[in-house]
């Protein structure tokens, strides 16, 4: 198993420049193929995973809005750099898996019912301008996204590190374009891993009321993530066409995926956590790098990305 890559020189507050550089990858994939349920035979674990596409087109897109209106803040141009290049991948992730919302809609799978409350939540109650019933300083409005962008990259970064182990998921023979697709995705999650934290931590202020911004972030986010999954793995499984209500979304099913190695555990995700909290952490810790790195080398949908950039610089 890989370990951690070392942790950043604790003379650095802000951000965690490395050699290595964060940058979008133009992936492309053919849906033609990819059944409904991709993983042959588990449509619980299929729709657990599922709901990934649901969140992440407006989550991502969200992302890169906040971001923007931060880049003015950005004084180090190490991060200034690392932050480009976030945003530039969070771009190209929302728009690979809005592709696959199309391709479930062509299978009579309609997201729509549930994505139109996901925009609303993104577009509107977390929007550029805080909700009228809550009055707070537009800096600190800023700062308060940015303190969910950096706990929600918590998780991603531990689903990152998690698709990249998943032994038993790749066991169970899933459709290969979509193994690649969240493996490329969760790469590049471990890849930047850091981004957003280091971000915030260089944006959000100084002392004490930054870790407690940063603590209030978690508070938000863990449960509401928790929830939107569950809501999201339930509205698939009610309105899947090939089930016709005959299978609800229970624990018991979710924790006999979990037990094949399909999803991960509640307590690797649980325990991202107080890592979180400690006023120490830096993301830095969460999965390899190397293995990510590694990962995009051999992925079919980067390779060919690199390959058409190739040849494009060459004619």
């Amino acid at each position: 198993m890989d370990t951690p890559d070392p942790a950043p020189s604790p003379a650095s507050t802000t951000s965690s420049p490395s050699a290595h550089s964060i940058r979008p990858r133009r992936v492309s994939f053919d849906w033609q193929r990819t059944p409904l349920h991709w993983i042959p035979d588990e449509p619980t674990a299929t729709h657990v995973i599922n709901v990934l596409h649901l969140l992440l087109p407006a989550g991502e897109r969200w992302f890169v809005k906040v971001f923007k209106e931060a880049l003015p803040l950005v004084t180090d141009p190490e991060l200034l750099k690392d932050v480009k290049g976030f945003m530039g991948q969070e771009a190209t992730h929302s728009v690979q898996h809005s592709y696959v919302l199309d391709h479930l809609a062509e299978q009579g799978l309609d997201t729509s019912e549930y994505t139109r409350h996901v925009d609303w939540m993104f577009d509107v109650l977390l929007g550029e301008r805080p909700p009228a019933w809550l009055p707070v300083a537009p800096r600190e409005w800023l700062r308060f996204r940015l303190s969910l962008i950096a706990a929600i990259e918590q998780f991603t970064a531990v689903l990152g590190d998690w698709i990249l182990r998943a032994e038993g998921l790749e066991r169970a023979e899933p459709d290969e374009v979509m193994l690649d697709l969240l493996r490329w995705h969760g790469a590049e999650e471990v890849e930047h891993r850091a981004v957003a934290f280091d971000m915030y931590q260089h944006t959000g202020g100084t002392g004490l009321p930054r870790y407690a911004r940063r603590i209030e972030g978690m508070a938000i986010t863990a449960p509401v993530l928790l929830w939107l999954w569950g809501v999201g793995a339930a509205y698939l499984i009610r309105h899947d066409p090939q089930l016709r209500g005959t299978l609800p979304y229970t624990l018991r099913e979710h924790n006999k995926a979990v037990r094949k190695g399909l999803l991960p555990s509640w307590r690797e995700l649980g325990a991202a956590i107080p890592r979180y909290l400690r006023r120490s952490y830096h993301p830095s810790q969460e999965g390899s790098l190397r293995a990510a790195v590694e990962y995009l080398a051999t992925s079919p949908a980067a390779r060919a990305a690199a390959g058409a950039i190739g040849r494009a610089a060459a004619s």
